[in-house]
């Protein structure tokens, strides 16, 4: 087992893989990188790393808050770097409550989606992979959110329309398919 192998974290892949049996050589993945030796929860390791993400719901689970990404210029979920966080919970609702504004937040413990995607070079930070790590986050009362530094704008959205929506990120689209899916079985 490496440094940085995290019992939780393996367990909430393996229940996710349960969960989704069609990603499990995306969850093969997630697992390698945390067996590996060198420090996967610092954004340093350049050979990839972890990140936390979110799905930030609204009270009626209609409407999932978006931020219109500074570095990237998409419409994506909320999130960032762990910075060494092993707990990616935390991390996932420090940066909800960091890029939102938002109080009284509430996330669910079970992972939600997982995404590998690649991240150009930006200001002589070398290309690399980001493991996102993504939970449902619920909002509490108080919905007024406030755009921070590293979005352009953020946005409530309809969860029906990303999930059909052409030009919509396709991790986003997944996930809204996913959302809708847990809330109407019909689906």
């Amino acid at each position: 087992m490496a440094d940085f192998d995290d019992p939780v974290l393996a367990s909430a892949l393996a229940e996710y893989a349960t969960q989704w049996p069609a990603e499990r050589a995306t969850v093969g993945r997630f697992e390698e990188l945390l067996g590996d030796e060198a420090d996967p929860f610092v954004r340093e390791r350049l050979a990839g790393h972890f990140t936390a993400s979110c799905w930030l719901v609204d009270r009626s689970g209609e409407r999932t808050l978006l931020t219109h990404h500074r570095k990237l210029g998409l419409w994506l979920q909320l999130g960032g770097h762990a910075d060494g966080e092993r707990d990616l919970r935390i991390a996932a609702l420090k940066e909800a409550e960091e890029e939102s504004g938002l109080h009284d937040l509430r996330i669910e413990p079970a992972i939600f989606d997982l995404d590998r995607h690649w991240i150009p070079e930006h200001k002589g930070v070398a290309a690399h992979w980001h493991y996102d790590v993504r939970f449902v986050v619920h909002a509490g009362e108080d919905e007024a959110y406030t755009v921070s530094d590293e979005s352009h704008d953020l946005a409530w959205r309809q969860v029906a329309e990303l999930a059909v929506e052409a030009g919509t990120d396709p991790s986003v689209q997944r996930m809204a398919r996913k959302w809708l899916a847990r809330s109407d079985p019909d689906l």
